[in-house]
């Protein structure tokens, strides 16, 4: 059977694959035959039967992953309502209404373009990079105009074919390495959402002092359990339902014991065993009036006139570095949990992925909510059935629909979809099993992209440790001849990101 012949994903003793377990849905066997033809004009285009999948499956998955990853509309604008050096903000309001827009118009470009689960938003990590040289070195416009150029840059390597090349150049076992340290950086990022861990002495803490402390914690916990109870009963939609069931009872936690935030309005942590982020409250309105008053609000040359040309470059090649590679690890790390690699660990007509990926990174910048790129939470979606674009134009819709409904999106509190991260971490961590053990110039490379990405909050950091050392141990081990031509310059380019710092320092 043709999903026999995808390593990436491995197969359960019937024949099915981890993700499809997830999903609820009942594996494949050998006596079911040829794949079923496509019934319809939508089955064809996004060839759902081709992928084994249902219209149910891939609306369930859209869902879901918009559920998981809602939270940005929320985050980003508190990530970017600093000042910059002018002193100027960005309306919190309109950010999240523009997040909600450019995220929603690009995921479902995903979807009819690339035709794979692949849901694009505003990017986490990339943002903050954004607030910080906002608030030290540029304006929010001149800032967002570096984003435009850095997308319009990626664009033009994709076109010319050299982002692809450097995909499939990076070798399989670095690329399933990639894949099990997002399970890692998703379940650290579950857990931190939770409160789970948190910030403290030498490094980090669990809980409140040591304890799991309030009730937000507990809603986590009690999600946690029920979701992992579900996944394993192959009940389907187990993530979905974990996500509402978990949101419902942290309602009612609120009403009842009036918890609050965790953190106040000046950004200070108020009550450490309050809510993260979202109160889970019923609003007191549904629907909002969206303001798109952001949009085109850049400056595509500013940031050279104010702090010159090789200082504006290098922050255009930090931003373009991080955005990157973060869609490479992605897309492998998603790719790899729906089964939907080839042998070499690269995604099948991979071209119109990166592509839209690339034009949303241009996108964002243009709408000042910085880059978007594809999000690693699409994951949640495909352990949940999902295996087409047609979950990506599910979750792009859903995204449009909340820049009226900001204030249902509000309700869902990042506790209650915290879990679903836990549990879709351990379903990539299961990729482990491809890794060759024998050979430590590839085990030190690999552990360390599987270490750093969690440790350091970064798939960039990750892949770039992976990348680097992979080159080194190569070249002292004698087998050059390993190495593809491409790596090399990866290398030498992750090189210069890593000294960023001191060059910029320089110039």
């Amino acid at each position: 059977m043709a999903e026999k012949s995808r390593p990436s994903t491995g197969t359960t003793t019937d024949g099915g694959t981890p993700a499809d377990v997830a999903a609820g849905a009942r594996p494949p066997r050998r006596s079911e035959g040829p794949r079923v033809r496509p019934s319809n004009g939508l089955d064809r285009y996004f060839g759902i039967s081709a992928r084994r999948s249902t219209v149910t499956r891939e609306l369930r998955g859209g869902l879901t992953t918009f559920f998981t990853m809602a939270y940005i509309v929320v985050l980003n604008p508190i990530i970017l309502s600093g000042a910059d050096i002018t002193g100027a903000t960005l309306p919190f309001a309109s950010v999240a209404a523009v997040t909600a827009l450019v995220g929603g118009v690009m995921t479902i470009a995903m979807g009819v373009v690339g035709r794979y689960p692949f849901a694009v938003a505003t990017g986490l990590g990339i943002n903050a990079i954004v607030a910080v040289f906002a608030a030290t070195q540029l304006s929010w416009p001149e800032i967002m105009g570096l984003v435009v150029l850095e997308g319009l840059l990626i664009t033009v390597l994709v076109l010319t074919g050299f982002r692809r090349a450097v995909f499939e150049a990076i070798p399989s076992q670095l690329k399933t390495a990639i894949a099990v340290g997002i399970g890692f950086f998703l379940t650290i990022i579950g857990l931190a959402d939770a409160g789970v861990i948190r910030p403290g002495s030498p490094l980090i803490s669990f809980g409140v002092n040591g304890q799991l402390a309030g009730w937000p914690l507990l809603v986590f916990v009690v999600g946690l359990l029920l979701t992992s109870v579900l996944v394993v009963r192959r009940v389907r939609g187990a993530l979905l339902i974990g996500i509402v069931v978990s949101t419902v009872l942290a309602i009612i936690v609120e009403a009842v014991a009036n918890v609050g935030p965790r953190v106040g309005a000046d950004g200070s942590e108020v009550n450490p065993r309050g809510w993260a982020l979202q109160v889970p409250a019923l609003p007191d309105e549904v629907v909002s009036a969206p303001d798109l008053s952001l949009v085109g609000q850049f400056s595509l040359f500013g940031g050279f006139e104010r702090i010159g040309v090789v200082a504006a470059l290098l922050i255009v090649f930090s931003i373009m570095i991080a955005d990157f590679f973060d869609t490479v690890g992605s897309v492998t790390a998603v790719g790899a949990e729906g089964g939907l690699l080839d042998e070499q660990r690269n995604l099948p007509r991979s071209q119109p992925v990166l592509l839209v990926d690339s034009v949303a990174a241009a996108a964002g910048g243009a709408a000042s909510v910085s880059s978007n790129t594809t999000y690693v939470e699409s994951a949640a979606g495909v352990a949940d059935g999902a295996r087409t674009g047609l979950a990506s134009v599910v979750t792009g819709v859903l995204f449009l629909l909340a820049m009226f409904f900001t204030p249902l999106v509000e309700i869902v509190p990042s506790e209650a979809a915290a879990p679903v991260l836990v549990i879709v971490g351990a379903l990539m961590v299961n990729q482990i099993r491809h890794l060759q053990w024998e050979d430590m110039t590839v085990v030190i490379p690999a552990f360390l992209t599987i270490a750093l990405m969690p440790f350091t909050y970064s798939i960039t950091n990750g892949i770039g440790a992976g990348v680097v050392s992979y080159v080194l141990l190569h070249v002292a081990a004698g087998r050059r001849r390993e190495i593809h031509l491409l790596m090399w310059l990866i290398s030498a380019l992750f090189l210069v990101y890593f000294a960023l710092e001191p060059l910029q320092q320089l110039f």
